[in-house]
């Protein structure tokens, strides 16, 4: 079965960084296009960053570009977002999901980040 858990979120200040974990498991990890997604509250859920092995490519929203990056370890089966920079609008829980051919298939529980002033 395909598994994701996403980790590593918790209370950060301005300015800080902080680093998001995606551990996956249950499918053919260096062939895959995995992507994280936010939601703030009262907010819809948004497309932040993306890694496709296909086509050897990363995908950054205009929100976090610059900011943010997106990397994998194939050898861990793990996906990563670094925020660094972070900013009170950056306040969401985040999820990372395995792409299919029609989009998000599956879905990590997500991981709460707030940032502090």
């Amino acid at each position: 079965d395909v598994q994701l858990q996403a980790s590593g979120g918790g209370l950060v200040q301005t300015g800080g960084s902080l680093r998001l974990s995606c551990a996956a498991s249950g499918f053919t990890f260096d062939d895959k296009v995995i992507s994280w997604f936010r939601q703030a509250p009262g907010k819809e859920r948004e497309g932040i960053a993306c890694i496709s092995d296909r086509r050897a490519s990363t995908y950054y929203a205009d929100s976090v570009k610059g900011r943010f990056t997106v990397s994998s370890n194939n050898a861990k089966n793990a996906v990563y977002l670094q925020m660094d920079d972070v900013r009170s609008e950056d306040t969401a829980v985040y999820y990372c999901a395995k792409e299919e051919s029609m989009g998000p298939g599956y879905w990590g529980q997500g991981t709460q980040v707030t940032v502090s002033s």
